[in-house]
């Protein structure tokens, strides 16, 4: 599975390929101590895997909640994504890895402008200069974002340190857990810390996070608020939140309070019920690898469970 995930992703270079890469299993099983108060078997309100605080975020600058600078350089990677894996088109001679950046600016609150535009990509030509690049992806650039955002004034880093030609974990790579700010709002709202990546849904770092979206983008998609963020709370062991908070950045047309008490409502926060609410124990989490976790579209098999608004109803009900 791991060579065809790496397959898929394209990295074909003699310093890491797909057919010859080593692959090390390494597993153990979890602290005894730990998994008294954690394992699903013998309790009854299996408590979380561990302290922290997780943050959701939700906003309407963009159809899908999300805020504008995060989701639309997740855009541009996408669409070069595919016309790379296309191969017919001048993104054909582009390598698999690449990363941006998106600096947009706000009027009355709203993006309007993208003021600079980062990208850096693999290159698997090693004679294009970064002004090659430039002209490979500025159309693909152009495409992905909104019209008019893009002036004779916006600053274009596109491959600014210049060669591009080694990528992956090959020429890079950290060890301990993808980058949350990428993963969850670009750097617009508060984040817990523990990255999502490598862990099972009985982890509150993965699954109270996807909570705390769910219950911002119902909140928004409800018309209380233009934009929220909802901050949960758990102690290793135990069951329940120790404390939901609910910031409606003075957008609200319900009071903080009330949408406190509508959340613990309308949903079981509790790990388990978290699981069980948004169908979690599912193998459906491969594609969260790449382009975010966070406004994307809910898929059949389950994926992405937590970007429903199906709650709306219910929330406007609970704070009736």
């Amino acid at each position: 599975a791991a060579r065809k995930a790496i397959r898929a992703i394209g990295y074909e270079q003699s310093g890491f390929h797909w057919k010859t890469c080593r692959i090390d299993v390494l597993l153990h099983g979890q602290s005894a101590d730990i998994a008294q108060g954690v394992d699903e078997s013998g309790n009854k309100d299996v408590g979380a895997g561990d302290q922290g605080i997780m943050f959701g975020y939700a906003s309407r600058e963009t159809p899908e909640l999300m805020p504008a600078p995060v989701y639309y350089a997740h855009k541009i990677l996408e669409s070069l994504t595919l016309a790379r894996k296309e191969g017919t088109g001048p993104a054909k001679v582009l390598g698999p890895d690449a990363k941006s950046q998106v600096t947009v600016r706000y009027q009355d609150g709203k993006p309007v402008a993208v003021t600079q535009i980062v990208l850096s990509t693999q290159h698997l030509d090693e004679t294009l200069t970064s002004a090659d690049v430039r002209k490979i992806v500025e159309p693909y650039i152009r495409e992905a974002l909104p019209d008019g955002w893009i002036s004779d004034e916006t600053v274009w880093h596109i491959n600014p340190t210049g060669k591009f030609v080694v990528g992956g974990p090959d020429g890079d790579a950290g060890l301990t857990g993808r980058k949350i700010i990428v993963d969850t709002y670009g750097g617009a709202a508060p984040h817990g810390g523990g990255a999502f990546s490598g862990k099972d849904p009985t982890k509150v770092d993965r699954s109270a996070a996807y909570a705390a979206r769910y219950l911002a983008k119902n909140v928004v998609a409800a018309g209380m608020a233009e934009r929220a963020t909802i901050q949960l709370s758990y102690a290793i062991g135990v069951a329940h939140p120790l404390s939901i908070n609910v910031n409606l950045h003075d957008t609200g047309t319900v009071d903080e309070e009330i949408v406190e008490a509508a959340l613990a409502k309308v949903m079981d926060l509790s790990p388990r019920g978290i699981r069980t609410h948004l169908d979690l124990n599912k193998p459906i989490y491969a594609k969260t690898s790449a382009y975010g976790h966070f406004g994307r579209k809910a898929g059949r098999d389950g994926s992405f469970s937590w970007e429903k608004t199906d709650l709306v109803s219910a929330l406007k009900a609970a704070v009736k």
